[in-house]
């Protein structure tokens, strides 16, 4: 998939097993469309994991890097809805980034994801990030991929911490973000052992140790759907 617009959320937590039922209900009937009727939200989407039974990932697309600090996104954040406020203690262990979209290759909607989180060695950032898009460039049109994307994390200089992060507890962030989608979960595997394994990255510049992640599609929704609602 192509992602929409020049910015991101990219969210990573986990669900225990006795909240997973209520949790898709109130992630999809009510969490999705409240965040896609704020101006700038181009689509949302949240991917199951395929390795570990109670985690999520969540991205959340938007028009430019400006919306993360806009009015509409942070009322929302500071008034989460009773239901919200019940289920924000439910999302244990939360990665959250607020991310530049670097570079985006590929199109139409996937079913399978990985997600790759690294960081750049000291002094390498410009071999590593040259490396990176040359590679995804490559991977997006191979078969059974659809896309592959760069994200960078990018706090915005006034951020503090909102109504909805104070009732989770203290996030955490990620540094740099590969994601890798197809509509062959055994090609997106492929490109993670090979193009994307931790020798390589490693070889290219990254630091050890990169955070991989697996996914399927669950759910997901854009601003049109809003408007057949």
């Amino acid at each position: 998939m192509s992602l929409l617009g020049k910015a991101a959320v990219a969210m990573w937590w986990s669900i225990r097993s006795e909240q997973r039922a209520e949790f898709g209900d109130w992630h999809s009937h009510e969490h999705f469309p409240e965040r896609m009727s704020i101006p700038g939200f181009r689509r949302g989407s949240r991917w199951s994991s395929t390795t570990d039974a109670e985690g999520f990932f969540v991205l959340y697309e938007l028009e430019r890097y400006e919306v993360l600090t806009s009015k509409g996104y942070l009322d929302r954040l500071n008034a989460p809805t009773p239901w919200s406020t019940k289920m924000m203690p439910h999302h244990l262990g939360m990665v959250r980034s607020q991310c530049r979209i670097i570079a985006s290759f590929g199109g139409g909607v996937a079913t399978s994801l990985a997600t790759v989180r690294l960081s750049p060695q000291a002094g390498r950032a410009a071999e590593l990030q040259a490396h990176l898009l040359d590679t995804l460039g490559v991977l997006a049109s191979k078969p059974g991929l659809t896309g592959a994307h760069l994200l960078l994390t990018d706090t915005p200089k006034t951020s503090s911490p909102t109504t909805e992060q104070q009732i989770r507890g203290e996030d955490g962030a990620a540094d740099w973000i590969v994601l890798l989608s197809g509509y062959e979960a055994d090609a997106v595997e492929g490109a993670v052992i090979a193009q994307l394994a931790p020798s390589a990255l490693h070889a290219a510049g990254a630091q050890n140790h990169p955070t991989v992640g697996r996914y399927r599609l669950a759910f997901t929704m854009t601003p049109q759907d809003m408007a057949a609602i």
